[in-house]
């Protein structure tokens, strides 16, 4: 599973998420960091990652232009970096339920499970 953290999460999540999530890389690290959310979504697009972001700008992308890429959308209010990794560990069974099923475009998680 490819994951693309959206210029809104600290590209210091990195370092703290497990090996299940090691194909993960931020806007930063892809020096984006001052690319277009239409362009961060077309080169998800082209490099089969799946966004995670704290917006809605790119589920709007979805609706407008179909998916790939998938989104994961933190709805979950500002969370340090150390509780936002702790959350994608506790989901990652559902993100990877998410990620192998070709009907769903936009994963939101609302809360945290702890």
């Amino acid at each position: 599973m490819r994951l693309l953290f959206d210029q809104n999460i600290s590209h210091r999540i990195l370092k703290l998420i497990p090996q299940k999530y090691y194909y993960a890389t931020s806007v930063k690290a892809e020096d984006m960091i001052n690319a277009s959310d239409l362009e961060i979504w077309k080169f998800a697009q082209l490099n089969n990652y799946m966004i995670i972001s704290q917006d809605s700008d790119f589920n709007d992308l979805n609706l407008l232009y179909g998916f790939p890429p998938k989104i994961i959308w933190i709805r979950t209010g500002n969370l340090s970096t150390i509780v936002l990794a702790g959350l994608l560990i506790d989901y990652f069974p559902e993100i990877n339920s998410f990620a192998n099923n070709e009907s769903y475009g936009c994963f939101e998680i609302y809360h945290t499970k702890r």
